[in-house]
């Protein structure tokens, strides 16, 4: 089972549907898990910067099972290329210390979301050039933030809620 992944460009945002963006993921898991994700969702999956594993890595493609094929996974080795090509009007950069809710944010089936690593979140780059994209998920003093990949699926199908879409019935 390989995993098909094509180089990261600018046109691809051009692509619809919504983009889910993760910036030096750590977490092999978490990324199989946001790649089913994407698959159940018809969303693109994009890799940006230094990954904590390899894209061979067992974990990686048994989290995400047999629906890899379904996965369009772009790969952006350049973090900087990767943040400079973004959408501004249609990115929403996801951090545990953003004062905005992902509630007040204008979300819908074209968005681009970001989210950052497991350990560090996005860094400083991210809140400086983005600080008027940023939103957070509301959660209590007890945990410092949410796990990466159930960060992405309240995200991509608060996008999806907005924009209608009511998925397919049946397997």
């Amino acid at each position: 089972m390989g995993i098909e992944v094509v180089e990261g460009q600018a046109q691809d945002w051009k692509k619809p549907g919504v983009h889910v963006v993760l910036v030096r993921p750590q977490i092999p898991q978490n990324t199989g898990s946001i790649a089913r994700l994407c698959a159940g969702t018809a969303s693109h999956l994009h890799l940006g910067g230094e990954l904590g594993f390899l894209l061979e890595d067992r974990y990686l493609k048994r989290a995400g099972l047999d629906y890899w094929p379904g996965v369009v996974l772009h790969r952006w080795r350049d973090e900087g290329l990767l943040m400079a090509s973004l959408p501004r009007e249609r990115t929403h950069c996801f951090g545990a210390r953003s004062m905005r809710l992902y509630t007040e944010a204008s979300l819908g089936g074209d968005s681009v979301l970001v989210f950052g690593s497991e350990p560090t979140g996005l860094g400083d780059a991210w809140y400086q050039g983005w600080s008027d994209r940023m939103v957070r998920l509301p959660t209590t003093r007890a945990v410092r933030s949410l796990n990466l990949a159930q960060c992405a699926a309240v995200g991509v199908f608060e996008c999806l809620r907005r924009s209608g879409w009511s998925g397919e019935v049946g397997p």
